[in-house]
């Protein structure tokens, strides 16, 4: 059975003095209720990861984002062996440049946080392992798999993306 195709779109930016933050959302509905969570979901039938990432950036946090202007940092596939349904291989983009205003939707509340502070524990357990790396520049490839409890990674590869 392939795995769903997903995609994440980080939009970062640097506030008046200098700080770089990333928007992050609180997750309001599906997989990962309640978690702080990066902006993204499925990728379509027809449609690229890229053109995904921006159409979920405007559905989750109401901002228009080209697809042309996101570039890819990461490509990471997730493994839940007692819950395979949950599979997936995520493209991770970054971007730097939008339209319009950030807005909470039915699904995130969205929110800026430091690059330098990072909600990691709020977040699913990988984002402690890639996260940090990919904003600090990094691109990455990276294969997780969860332990039983499907919020703890058993173990986790990451090397760097061609």
């Amino acid at each position: 059975m392939p795995l769903t195709s997903t995609c994440l779109c980080l939009l970062t930016t640097i506030t008046a003095d200098g700080e770089r933050q990333v928007l992050l959302g609180h997750k309001k509905t599906g997989l990962g209720t309640g978690k702080i969570v990066a902006l993204g979901g499925h990728v379509e039938a027809g449609e690229s990861p890229d053109e995904a990432a921006a159409r979920e950036v405007k559905e989750e946090a109401g901002v228009t984002v080209d697809a042309a202007a996101v570039r890819e940092v990461a490509y990471i596939t997730f493994l839940f062996p007692v819950r395979p349904g949950w599979d997936m291989t995520v493209n991770v983009f970054a971007a730097t440049q939008w339209d319009g205003e950030v807005t909470e939707t039915a699904e995130i509340t969205p929110q800026w946080f430091p690059v330098t502070a990072l909600p990691l524990a709020r977040m699913w357990d990988d984002a402690r392992h890639w996260l940090p790396r990919v904003l600090a520049g990094e691109r990455l490839r990276a294969t997780f798999s969860y332990e039983a409890d499907c919020e703890t990674v058993a173990s986790a590869r990451i090397e760097p993306m061609p």
